[in-house]
């Protein structure tokens, strides 16, 4: 009896060392998470050419692994240049609780189809690089606001700040050979910030040019049909203006491949010039032949027929541009 006794006592013995061992294994298995939070007190120098702005925010991460060292180990993948400019540290309660100040240089694509009545999203993450999401994941601390509300971004309107956690999949094993394929993901902590800009007084800054050259095109129908040569002048000149006028706008903004609202309006003039070149030539042929009231009654309503499809292209164009 007591010898059975002492082989149940090992079996559970090595049953308990077995559940033990499984659930070590399970609690190191389990990421460690990092409490993180945003406080941005200024964005600036919102560069469109070169695709890239300039953020200065207060960055918090609360952790207890002392292993991910954020002071050294902090990866702001999207950044063209990081300086922390503030850091303290502090690990009582058996915790770290980082607190930097940092102002970062970003790189990020534009969206100008709509320009400039657009509207962008900035994007602003961090990750650990030296700990995979197996060891690490971020959860956002969302309590209190994320910008300072007393900034104002010239130009521009906050329209809201959302901060939210995720995992960013690199198909790559930066070189290590143990895996079974190149594939690493890595936790990530991620801010986005949508402005609204406010875009009438840059509208007419950009695009008052290109009216006034259409104005004097389309004036050419109330010179006298005698002064056939200033008439004709006076259209090329405009069309050159707004072909000027063009390279202008374009050279302040980054290279596309879409049809812009830029190029939607520009365009619409030059044609609309053409236009008018052409209801030039038709009156002088009827000037040419002697038809003098009948070129005078063509070039008023061929006037009014341009001017009116002009502004409806236009309005049109840019009502559907503000909508979005």
């Amino acid at each position: 009896m007591a010898k059975y006794i002492g082989k149940l006592f090992l079996a559970f013995t090595v049953l308990a060392a077995v559940f033990s061992s499984e659930s070590v294994t399970a609690q190191t298995a389990r990421p460690d998470t990092v409490y993180s939070g945003i406080y941005i007190t200024s964005i600036h120098d919102i560069n469109f050419k070169d695709k890239e702005y300039s953020i200065n925010l207060w960055l918090w991460l609360k952790y207890k692994n002392k292993k991910f060292d954020f002071l050294h180990n902090l990866e702001v993948p999207q950044a063209k240049s990081v300086t922390t400019s503030y850091s303290t540290v502090d690990s009582s309660d058996n915790r770290i609780y980082l607190l930097m100040k940092l102002q970062c240089v970003m790189k990020d694509s534009w969206a100008i189809n709509n320009f400039p009545f657009d509207r962008q999203k900035l994007r602003f993450s961090i990750e650990n690089s030296q700990f995979d999401s197996k060891s690490l994941v971020f959860a956002a601390d969302t309590l209190g606001k994320h910008f300072d509300p007393r900034f104002t971004l010239r130009g521009w309107h906050i329209d809201s700040l959302n901060v939210s956690t995720g995992i960013k999949v690199y198909e790559t094993g930066f070189g290590d050979e143990s895996l079974a394929k190149p594939h690493t993901e890595y936790s990530n902590f991620k801010v986005r910030v949508q402005l609204d800009r406010n875009a009438m007084g840059l509208f007419w800054k950009m695009f008052l040019g290109m009216y006034v050259a259409f104005l004097i095109a389309y004036m050419c129908f109330y010179i006298h049909t005698d002064s056939i040569d200033s008439r004709f002048g006076l259209s090329v000149g405009a069309l050159f203006a707004v072909i000027g006028n063009k390279y202008i706008v374009d050279s302040s903004l980054p290279e596309s491949t879409t049809f812009t609202l830029v190029d939607t309006l520009h365009g619409i003039t030059l044609i609309f010039i053409l236009a008018v070149i052409i209801g030039t030539s038709l009156s002088l042929k009827m000037v040419k032949r002697e038809q003098i009231e009948k070129a005078k009654k063509f070039d008023f309503i061929f006037a009014q027929v341009v001017l009116m499809a002009y502004i409806i292209l236009n309005a049109w164009f840019i009502f559907e541009a503000t909508r979005y």
